[in-house]
């Protein structure tokens, strides 16, 4: 596929996403939880088919199934309820090894099955804990969609300023063994569009509880953990020798495809929130 014809494809998807996205983080609540839900059990089954196609075999179900409830557990911030999911989950895993026929491959099937929900659902599930984060901090609830946007503003202004300023004046590969297409130029550039992006989130949407201070850190580290995201996500597809997660989103390939510095951004936004800027 032409880059100008993957662009428009890209262009299509972001105009039916971003407006039904940004209308169910308004709605917050079960909504919320469910389009969430939903990205984490697509996620962890990609991240498991793209096991399954480097030769190794997690247990997939096991691993979907913790992985939705991860996201219930936070959705209902049942932290004593996580460290009991994860136990069980590790007896579970434990038990039926001892009942695998492939004895030489049990730490294997195990470590990968665990790594696939902490990777995709651990992290993902950080959108959830933003969106209820105000009744935590006794803000008006609405105001956990602007915090849910954060990552997304930041993830998607280094997206944008690293294509284009990437493909401009890119020449010094940032790090060519894991993916070659990524620059020094795209990577400066993404930082500063990101922070471009969400100084205008904040002045145009009246951010209070950011301080010039506070956007500044968020791009910087929101940026470096954007590409940190998408270059381990390029490791992965490198290592099991395929181009895309998925195929069935135009333009972008799958879930982990689209929202892998998604994944790395959130966390971090949720604990500056949480720490420094929403008490």
């Amino acid at each position: 596929m032409s880059d100008r014809k993957n662009l428009l494809y890209r262009l299509i998807t972001a105009t039916f996403f971003i407006p039904s996205f940004i209308i169910i983080a308004l709605k917050g609540g079960v909504q919320f939880l469910i389009l969430i839900e939903l990205g984490i059990f697509i996620g962890t089954f990609e991240f498991y088919d793209i096991l399954r196609a480097k030769g190794m075999k997690p247990y997939k179900k096991v691993g979907i199934i913790v992985s939705i409830i991860l996201g219930l557990t936070a959705y209902f911030q049942s932290y004593v309820f996580t460290y009991f999911i994860f136990t069980l989950l590790v007896f579970l895993l434990s038990i039926s090894e001892l009942f695998r026929k492939e004895l030489d491959r049990a730490i294997n099937h195990m470590s990968t099955t665990i790594f696939g929900i902490l990777y995709v659902s651990w992290l993902f599930s950080h959108l959830i804990l933003l969106r209820e984060l105000p009744t935590i901090t006794g803000q008006q609830y609405g105001i956990g969609a602007t915090y849910v946007l954060l990552p997304f503003f930041i993830g998607w202004g280094y997206d944008t300023g690293g294509y284009f300023i990437g493909r401009k004046f890119g020449k010094k590969k940032l790090l060519q063994r894991v993916s070659p297409s990524k620059t020094w130029a795209g990577a400066i550039g993404g930082l500063v569009v990101s922070t471009i992006f969400l100084f205008a989130y904040q002045k145009i949407f009246h951010l209070d509880y950011l301080t010039n201070f506070d956007v500044i850190m968020l791009a910087i580290f929101g940026s470096i953990l954007a590409q940190i995201g998408d270059l381990v996500e390029s490791l992965i597809k490198r290592d099991a020798k395929i181009k895309d997660s998925a195929t069935y989103i135009p333009g972008h390939g799958g879930v982990l495809d689209r929202f892998d510095s998604i994944l790395f951004v959130t966390p971090f936004v949720y604990y500056y929130l949480r720490f420094f800027a929403a008490r």
